[in-house]
């Protein structure tokens, strides 16, 4: 079974999101800061995916929370991260993939059902 975390500022849409996922047969964790999320990873939670949202509730956004999860020497940098919000702005984008997420994606333009396929193909080894 893989485990998922899910960062998500908006109860309602984490909700969606966790049924969604652990209808696949993933377990699910759920946070809606940058703080939470780095007390499930030091927790030695093993999680194979982060699901992102760029905004959050505290002073810290998506990208912070990438750039301490990629960084260097960090043990969570290999965890591979889908990044899906509605800012869509290029100059995010671009950091998002400079930082080493897998994908971004706006809420928008894709149906859940589109990005967990997309994440259930990477954690059975397909890009």
């Amino acid at each position: 079974m893989y485990n998922i975390l899910v960062v998500e500022d908006e109860k309602p849409l984490q909700d969606v999101i966790k049924a969604k996922v652990e209808k696949c047969g993933c377990s699910v964790v759920t946070a809606r800061t940058v703080k939470q999320a780095l007390s499930y990873l030091n927790e030695k939670m093993k999680i194979d995916v982060i699901w992102l949202d760029h905004y959050l509730l505290g002073k810290d956004n998506g990208l912070d929370l990438v750039a301490k999860i990629k960084e260097d020497g960090s043990k969570w940098k290999n965890i591979p991260i889908f990044v899906v919000s509605n800012t869509a702005s290029e100059e995010k984008v671009k950091c998002y993939l400079a930082l080493g997420v897998e994908k971004y994606y706006t809420k928008s333009d894709y149906k859940l059902d589109q990005i967990l396929g997309d994440i259930k193909k990477h954690l059975k080894g397909g890009k």
